[in-house]
């Protein structure tokens, strides 16, 4: 499969000599710059709860602060907005984020809006010169990153004469459509190797011979839960702090100094599975799996990881919040092969692994590459010598 690099430098000529030659001939000198509150006006959203949405549930976006599925918080059956704007993220971990809209939609409080006023620039050029620079003028002071609209009026803008702006847009469209397609191919091969890695890690731990059943009690000398409140993680920890959570935070002290297997005890992640060698703390609903006999932790690690989260999700009290008993822990049963077979086993799985998720190797380095390379160009595209004003 071919990269973006490749491609663009096949088409190095189609790329970029017409722009050049725009620019030689209409901006040779710079282009002016001018603040975004001079050619925008700059508005707010209002405040639209999850309950409003559900009860005014239509076809119409409500925007909101994330970035997941392109910010779409919900829907509801009016809109406050038609047409071309560009909205970013005032608030919070994504402030400074851009999104391009055009049709009918809302936002809510923590989006701005940028509606162009002025005939000079291209709501597209600005939103891909925007999505570059943006990020720079966000205050990550107090804990709370913010890029209000009083900072985001003084942006400089370049503003070079219209066919430049035109030629930027449709060579950036290009690329984005193009790397969305290579990047929707490679996901969707990393996808078919997750589900090959599912089946022989299926295959590989129901085709093993000369296995003893064994309760998973009798294969850990300890299962026990860490003792500390999900308030206990700090920011900047030392050690890894294991909650219910799907990945550790951090935190300052360490109850545990092993190898272990880590269960979440409750909430949506219930189930979920860490394997940690070393020093780290726990959440009380963190149940802590260590000192394994006859057996190798990370198989048993695979093993639990293929069948016990369907087993919890069956076996799981039932109350608001579902969660794992001791009692279901220690009776969930694992077939056990020799402890060469378990090894081969783990060798051929952590293999096929790294191929998945290993980022410095595989398709995940590759899908990152796809986009270095799509800014790279956007960056050079998006530069501009300003015009001197003497």
């Amino acid at each position: 499969m071919r990269s973006l690099m490749d491609l663009l430098e096949e088409n190095k000529e189609a790329v970029g000599s017409r722009l050049d030659r725009l620019i030689a001939e209409l901006c040779p000198d710079g282009v002016e710059y001018k603040n975004l509150g001079e050619i925008c006006a700059i508005n707010r959203g209002k405040v639209i709860s999850k309950d409003y949405i559900r009860d005014n549930n239509g076809p119409f976006p409500v925007y909101s602060s994330q970035t997941e599925n392109n910010g779409i918080l919900g829907k509801i059956s009016t809109f406050a907005y038609d047409g071309e704007y560009i909205t970013w993220t005032t608030d919070g971990a994504n402030a400074g984020s851009i999104f391009y809209r055009n049709g009918k939609f809302n936002i809510t409080n923590v989006c701005g809006l940028l509606k162009i006023k002025s005939e000079n620039i291209l709501i597209k050029f600005l939103y891909f010169y925007l999505s570059l620079k943006a990020k720079n003028y966000v205050n990550y002071g107090m804990g709370n990153p913010k890029l209000m609209s009083n900072v985001v009026s003084t942006i400089p803008v370049p503003v070079p004469p219209l066919p430049v702006q035109q030629e930027i847009v449709r060579i950036l469209d290009t690329f984005t459509e193009l790397e969305a397609e290579l990047e929707a191919e490679l996901e969707a091969e990393l996808e078919a190797r997750k589900k090959q890695y599912e089946f022989y890690r299926q295959k590989l731990f129901t085709s093993s011979q000369d296995t003893i059943i064994y309760n998973l009690v009798d294969l850990c000398g300890t299962i026990t839960t860490g003792r500390l409140n999900a308030n206990a993680m700090v920011e900047n920890g030392k050690y890894p702090f294991f909650t219910c959570d799907e990945y550790p935070s951090k935190i300052n002290t360490y109850a545990f100094d092993t190898t272990a297997i880590l269960i979440s005890g409750n909430g949506s992640k219930i189930g979920h599975l860490n394997f940690y060698s070393g020093k780290f703390n726990a959440y009380q609903r963190t149940y802590v799996i260590f000192n394994f006999k006859n057996i190798i932790p990370k198989f048993l690690f695979l093993y639990l990881k293929s069948y016990i989260r369907s087993y919890i999700l069956k076996n799981a009290k039932k109350a608001s919040v579902p969660y794992i008993t001791l009692p279901m822990l220690q009776n969930f049963q694992v077939p056990v092969p020799p402890l060469s077979e378990q090894q081969r086993i783990v060798d051929i799985l952590d293999r096929f692994d790294a191929l998945c998720n290993d980022l410095t190797s595989g398709l995940p380095v590759e899908i990152a590459a796809r986009r270095k390379q799509y800014e790279y160009y956007r960056d050079k595209l998006l530069t501009f010598k300003e015009k001197s004003h003497e």
